[in-house]
C-alpha cells in the first residue's frame, strides 16, 4: 500500500507545470468538427512530438463557455462566440510539453486567419475570424484555469511514452 501511494505522489509530482511536463489546453472549434479537420490537427501535435494527456468531445454548456470566455465578456463580439461555440461538439485536449503553450500558440497562428502564416493550423484551414477553427491557451495560467473549467482531474492521464528520449 505504502508503494501505491508514492507512486502515486511521484506521478503527480512529475506532472507539474514546468520543463517536459508544461500543459496546454487546445479547442477544436465547432466548424473544424463540421469540416472533419480534427484528425489533421491532432496529428500536427502528435508529429511536433507533444504528449496527449487528455482528449474528449463534448456539446460545452452555457456556463462552461460563459466561464470560458468571461475575459471578453465586454468585447462586442461575446454573444456572438458564445453562440458559434454552442453551434456544435467541441474537442476539448490537453497537451504536455517543453514550452507547449508558446509552441502551441505559434502551431495555430494568429486569432484573425488573415494573418496567419501558410503552415498554421489557420493559416491552412480557415479565412474568417468568426470561424477560426481552433483555441489554445495564451499562458501557463490561462492552461492551468482551462483545463480546470473543461476536465476533472481524474481525466487527465499520467503515462510515460517510449519516445520521449528520442525527443528529449
Amino acid at each position: 500500500m505504502i508503494c501505491f501511494f508514492l507512486s502515486l505522489f511521484s506521478q503527480v509530482f512529475q506532472s507539474g507545470w514546468t520543463g517536459v511536463n508544461e500543459r496546454t489546453f487546445i479547442a477544436i472549434k465547432p466548424d473544424a468538427v463540421q469540416r472533419k479537420l480534427v484528425g489533421e490537427i491532432v496529428q500536427r501535435f502528435e508529429r511536433k512530438g507533444f504528449k496527449l494527456v487528455a482528449l474528449k468531445l463534448v456539446q460545452a454548456s452555457e456556463d462552461l463557455r460563459m466561464d470560458h470566455y468571461w475575459d471578453l465578456r465586454n468585447k462586442p463580439f461575446f454573444s456572438g462566440l458564445i453562440h458559434y461555440m454552442r453551434s456544435g461538439p467541441v474537442v476539448a485536449m490537453v497537451w504536455q510539453g517543453l514550452n507547449v503553450v508558446k509552441t502551441a500558440r505559434t502551431m495555430l497562428g494568429e486569432t484573425n486567419p488573415a494573418e496567419s502564416l501558410p503552415g498554421t493550423i489557420r493559416g491552412d484551414y480557415c479565412v474568417d475570424v468568426g470561424r477560426n477553427v481552433i483555441h489554445g491557451s495564451d499562458s501557463v495560467p490561462s492552461a492551468q484555469k482551462e483545463i480546470s473549467l473543461w476536465f476533472k482531474p481524474h481525466e487527465l492521464q499520467l503515462w510515460e511514452r517510449n519516445s520521449t528520449p528520442w525527443i528529449y
